[in-house]
């Protein structure tokens, strides 16, 4: 006996409906996951601009080698800063002073590091307000960069709600919301990449 023409359309389409949801689903957490990695990574780059006080963070991609091993530095120690434009690295192993010494010259942060053989100390010149203006110049570079990124992430969805558009396996209505979102969802994206890049030239700029 063939199954009433409504009631194979609800099963299947049932089907269908689902599976689309899950295509609706994994979009936006690509979106999500994009966009979030591309911010992350801007924020990773402006924790390394040092324009005022001296900051651990300078430090935190740092790999050293001890006993074999790439180790994270902020992992072998206490990093402070007693004063604006001096950091002090206490590592737990005197033993690794050298090496921790070796790992700061290559990673070319701009200063050379002084090892008393006990602590070392990193003093960092006073910024020029011509490097102040050159880093604000990169800053407005990565913050566009990272913008292109996400509007990638938009041209992707979009890419991908035409083609269950064309599938038919949703409505042009509930495409149409969905295309909405996603535009909503990377306006608040840009605006927050936005914000950053303001904060982070604001605190290039102060002296």
């Amino acid at each position: 006996m063939d199954v009433p023409r409504e009631r194979r359309y609800q099963e299947t389409g049932g089907i269908v409906m689902e599976y689309a949801n899950d295509q609706i689903k994994a979009l936006f957490e690509k979106i999500e996951t994009g966009c979030g990695k591309a911010t992350d990574y801007m924020k990773g780059e402006f924790s390394v601009m040092r324009a005022g006080r001296a900051n651990p963070k300078l430090l935190e991609r740092i790999n050293v080698e001890y006993y074999g091993t790439s180790t994270p530095l902020m992992q072998m120690g206490n990093i402070s800063s007693p004063e604006p434009r001096t950091l002090i690295v206490s590592v737990w192993d005197k033993g690794a002073l050298k090496a921790v010494e070796k790992a700061i010259l290559a990673a070319n942060i701009g200063v050379t590091p002084q090892n008393d053989g006990t602590i070392i100390r990193l003093n960092f010149p006073e910024v020029t307000e011509e490097r102040r203006k050159e880093l604000v110049k990169q800053i407005k570079k990565l913050g566009e960069d990272t913008k292109v990124v996400i509007r990638n992430e938009r041209r992707d969805a979009m890419d991908k709600l035409k083609k269950i558009k064309n599938d038919k396996t949703l409505s042009e209505d509930m495409i149409a919301d969905y295309e909405a979102e996603v535009d909503k969802e990377i306006n608040k994206q840009i605006d927050n990449i936005d914000k950053l890049v303001k904060d982070k030239e604001k605190e290039v700029m102060n002296v």
